[in-house]
């Protein structure tokens, strides 16, 4: 099964908000199998469905206790705070501390339509956190505390000039402001 390509900051899609998906069928299946291939071949621990072009709520995540894919995965409940460590597929070269509940309960559907909850702390509950942001929109470096951000700006800078050379035509590039 071929891996999708990854989505890069700035890329416009990874900040629009994903739709809910209205069914789980072979279609979506593998859809979330197709992600999972994704997620591995870059060596990733989580992903969700925006990160891959596909502006649907479908995420996928293994931190070494074996693949959980989730449909219109939400947070019901959340305790605790832990500072951790994240990266992100989507914005290569930053690695940023990120806060985030330490302990959260997530409910969606599995692969066979069903309701799940999944109750998961540190790593897991990491990357639940992390994948769910960024079904809304939002990505580590909107987490980041000031400190870190001036950290990665000059990493960032580079990420936007490489999507503007790639995605704008060559004509178009004399109109856009560096």
């Amino acid at each position: 099964m071929p891996v999708y390509p990854i989505k890069k900051y700035p890329d416009p899609v990874l900040r629009r908000e994903a739709l809910e998906v209205e069914g789980v069928g072979p279609a979506e299946r593998k859809i979330l199998a197709r992600m999972a291939e994704t997620m591995y071949s870059f060596g990733g621990i989580g992903l969700a469905a925006p990160q891959v072009g596909i502006n649907k709520q479908f995420i996928v995540a293994d931190v070494g206790r074996g693949i959980i894919k989730l449909v219109n995965p939400r947070i019901i409940s959340q305790e605790g705070e832990s500072k951790m460590e994240e990266g992100c597929l989507s914005i290569p070269g930053v690695s940023l501390q990120i806060k985030r509940a330490r302990r959260v309960v997530v409910g969606g559907l599995n692969e066979k339509e069903k309701e799940v909850k999944i109750s998961a702390e540190g790593l897991l509950a990491h990357v639940l956190q992390h994948e769910i942001d960024h079904l809304k929109g939002v990505l580590i470096i909107d987490r980041a505390d000031e400190g870190e951000k001036e950290k990665f700006k000059p990493r960032l800078t580079q990420l936007e000039r490489e999507f503007e050379s790639y995605y704008l035509l060559p004509e178009a590039r004399n109109f856009v402001s560096k």
